[in-house]
C-alpha cells in the first residue's frame, strides 16, 4: 500500500478530529473555565458544585445510569448464557426477536409505555375489568417512581447491546477450561463467577459502557417522563441562555468529565485483562439438549423478557392504529388516519426528507473515511497508526448531548465558525455530528472485514501488475462488501433516528429531523401523540427492516461493533 495515501488519511483524519471533535469540546471547556476577562476561572463550576438543584441532577443521571446498567445486565446475561449452552423449542425465533427492542428510539418507546402504564392507561383498565378494583379507581404508575420507570424503559431498551457482545464472549470461551474446573469440583453458579464472568469480562464492560454512558446521558426519555432532575434535561433547558450564561457549559464540563472517568474506571477493572484460549477442538463443547421442562422454562423466559421489552413499541403501534384511548384495555377504535396525517402534516414530510438527506450524506462520508482508517489501521505499518483507532472509537466514549452542546457553542455569533450557526441552517453541523458520531460503527465493521481478508490476495493482484490501491478496490472491498453493507446500514439508520443532535442543534422547523418532529408534535395537544406515534411506527418498521438486514449479513459478529 502507497505509504503517501497512509500519511495523508493520517493527516486528514487529525484534521477532521481536530475541528469537529476536539474543538468542540474545548469550545465547552473554555465557555465554563474561562472568564469574561480570558482568565482561567473554577467559579462556576465550585457555584454548580455546590448548587444542591445541579448536585441533584448529577447524582440522579449517575443513578439513573447505574440502575439502567445493573437492569440491562440482570435482563441480558441468562439470556446469553442460555443461548450459548443449550437448545430449546423456538430458540431461533426468538434469537432473531432480540434486536427488536433496538428498532425504535427509547423516547418514542416512553410515548407507548406511559399509554399503558399511566393513569388512565391499559393497565389499570384491565386491573378495573377483573374486578380486583372498582370502576373509577387509578393509579399513577410512572408518577409513583418515574426514576424507576425511566431506568427500565432504557434497560429494556439497551439490554440487546449486552447481549450481543455477551454471547460474542461466551462463544470465544474453550468448553475444555469450564470442563476443568468441574473435573476439580468448582461446579454451577461458583464454576460462573470463578471461570467463566472472568473470562467474559472484558465483553461485558464493551456494552455495558455503551449503555452507561447512554443513560447517563439520555435526553428524550426524560423529556418525555417530565422528568427534570437529571443533567441531560437541565442542559438541554439551559440552552436558551448558552450565549451569555456559564453554567450550561460547566455543566457539559462536568457530564464530559465524569462520562470520560466512568469510560477510564471500567476500563482499568475491566476492560484490560484478555485470556488465550486453546483451540476448541480440545472439547465436545456446543449447546446442549435439556430435559423437556428445563427447555420449555428457556422458551418461556426467553419470551416474557420479549414481551415486556416490545411492550412500548407494543403502546406506540396501538396509538398511532387509535383516535382515542382512555380508560380502556385497548384503543375504542382503530384506523389508518393518523397515517394518512403524519405523512401529509406539515411537521413530518419535509422531516422525513430532512432525515434522508442528513442520513444519506452523513453515510457517504462515513464509509469512505471509515473504509480508509480501516484500511490504514489493519493493513499500513505507518508509525501511530493505533492513534487513528482510539480517535476513531473516541465519539462512542463522548456523550452525544456533550458533542451536540459542543457545536453549538463553536458556532455562537462571533466565533470562527459562526457561519455554521444552526439558528440559522443547522445542515452542515447536523450532518457533521450524525458522521462523527456513526463512525465508529463503519471503522469496526470495515477493519474486521480487512483482518478475516487475507493480505495475500492483494499480494497476487500486485504482482500482476495491479497497483495497490486499485487491488483494494477490485479485489478486497468486494470481499468485505457485507462488513461495509452492516456498518453502512447501521450508521444511516441510527443518524435517522438520532436523538441527542437533533434535539439540540435543530431550533427551525424547516430543519427538523425525524426524532424532532416526533417530540414536537407529542407537545401539541389533541391528536398530537396520535401523529408522533404513527411517524415512531415508520421509523420503527424502518429500523426493523435495517437490523434484520445486519443481523443476516454478519450474524454474531454484529455485537462487536458495540465495543468501545
Amino acid at each position: 500500500m502507497s505509504k503517501n495515501f497512509a500519511r495523508l488519511v493520517f493527516g486528514f483524519t487529525l484534521v477532521f478530529f481536530a475541528v469537529f471533535f476536539l474543538w468542540p469540546i474545548l469550545q465547552i471547556l473554555k465557555g465554563g473555565f474561562i472568564d469574561a476577562d480570558g482568565k482561567l476561572t473554577f467559579a462556576y463550576l465550585a457555584s454548580l458544585l455546590t448548587d444542591p438543584i445541579y448536585l441533584g441532577g448529577l447524582a440522579n443521571s449517575f443513578l439513573l445510569a447505574l440502575t439502567t446498567t445493573t437492569f440491562a445486565l440482570l435482563i441480558a446475561m441468562p439470556l446469553a448464557f442460555i443461548t450459548d449452552r443449550f437448545v430449546f423449542p423456538a430458540k431461533g425465533f426468538l434469537g432473531s426477536l432480540i434486536l427488536v427492542p433496538m428498532i425504535l428510539p427509547p423516547f418514542v418507546g416512553a410515548i407507548g409505555i406511559k399509554q399503558i402504564l399511566g393513569q388512565y392507561g391499559a393497565l389499570n383498565a384491565f386491573i378495573i375489568d377483573l374486578g380486583l378494583r372498582p370502576e373509577g379507581w387509578t393509579f399513577d404508575w410512572l408518577g409513583a417512581n418515574q426514576f424507576l420507570g425511566i431506568a427500565l424503559v432504557n434497560a429494556f431498551s439497551l439490554y440487546p447491546i449486552i447481549y450481543l457482545n455477551a454471547v460474542a464472549a461466551l462463544a470465544n470461551i474453550d468448553p475444555a477450561m469450564e470442563e476443568a474446573a468441574e473435573n476439580l469440583g468448582c461446579v454451577g453458579f461458583r464454576r460462573f463467577f470463578k471461570i467463566t464472568l472472568p473470562l467474559i469480562k472484558s465483553g461485558l464492560f464493551a456494552g455495558g459502557t455503551i449503555v452507561f454512558i447512554w443513560a447517563f446521558t439520555d435526553l428524550g426519555v426524560a423529556l418525555i417522563f417530565d422528568y427534570s432532575r437529571v443533567t441531560s434535561v437541565q442542559i438541554f433547558y439551559g440552552l436558551k441562555d448558552i450565549g451569555g450564561n456559564p453554567f450550561p457549559y460547566a455543566l457539559v464540563a462536568v457530564m464530559l468529565f465524569s462520562s470520560v472517568a466512568f469510560y477510564a474506571i471500567g476500563k482499568g477493572l475491566f476492560g484490560r485483562d484478555s485470556y488465550a484460549m486453546m483451540a476448541k477442538a480440545t472439547s465436545s463443547g456446543g449447546p446442549q439438549a435439556l430435559p423437556k421442562g428445563r427447555a420449555w422454562l428457556c422458551t418461556a423466559l426467553f419470551g416474557t423478557v420479549t414481551f415486556i421489552a416490545v411492550l412500548p413499541h407494543i403502546g406506540v403501534v396501538l396509538v398511532a392504529f387509535s383516535n382515542d384511548w382512555y380508560g380502556s384495555v385497548l384503543p375504542s377504535s382503530f384506523n389508518l388516519g393518523n397515517f394518512e396525517i403524519a405523512l401529509g402534516h406539515d411537521l413530518t414530510v419535509p422531516a422525513i426528507a430532512n432525515s434522508l438527506k442528513y442520513a444519506s450524506i452523513s453515510t457517504v462520508i462515513d464509509l469512505v473515511l471509515g473504509v480508509a482508517l480501516a484500511y490504514v489501521i489493519v493493513r499500513s505499518k505507518i508509525a501511530g497508526r493505533q492513534i487513528l483507532d482510539f480517535l476513531a472509537m473516541m465519539p462512542l466514549a463522548v456523550p452525544g448531548l456533550v458533542l451536540a452542546f459542543g457545536y453549538l457553542a463553536m458556532s455562537q455569533d462571533g466565533k470562527f465558525f459562526s457561519f455554521l450557526n444552526p439558528t440559522r441552517d443547522p445542515t452542515i453541523l447536523l450532518i457533521i455530528a450524525y458522521s462523527v458520531r456513526r463512525l465508529p460503527y463503519v471503522v469496526r465493521s470495515a477493519a474486521a472485514g480487512f483482518q478475516q481478508t487475507s493480505e495475500t490476495l492483494e499480494e497476487a493482484a500486485q504482482n500482476l501488475g495491479c497497483p495497490p490501491l486499485k487491488a483494494t478496490f477490485k479485489v478486497t472491498l468486494p470481499l468485505i462488501m457485507a462488513n461495509l453493507i452492516a456498518g453502512g446500514l447501521l450508521a444511516f439508520s441510527f443518524a435517522m433516528l438520532e436523538v441527542s443532535d437533533s434535539l439540540v442543534l435543530a431550533q427551525k422547523q424547516l430543519y427538523y429531523p425525524i426524532t424532532k418532529a416526533i417530540y414536537e408534535l407529542f407537545q401539541l395537544l389533541g391528536d398530537g401523540k396520535y401523529i408522533a406515534s404513527a411517524l415512531g411506527v415508520w421509523a420503527m418498521a424502518f429500523l426493523g427492516v435495517t437490523i434484520a438486514g445486519m443481523t443476516i449479513l454478519l450474524g454474531k459478529k454484529l455485537g462487536a461493533i458495540f465495543r468501545v
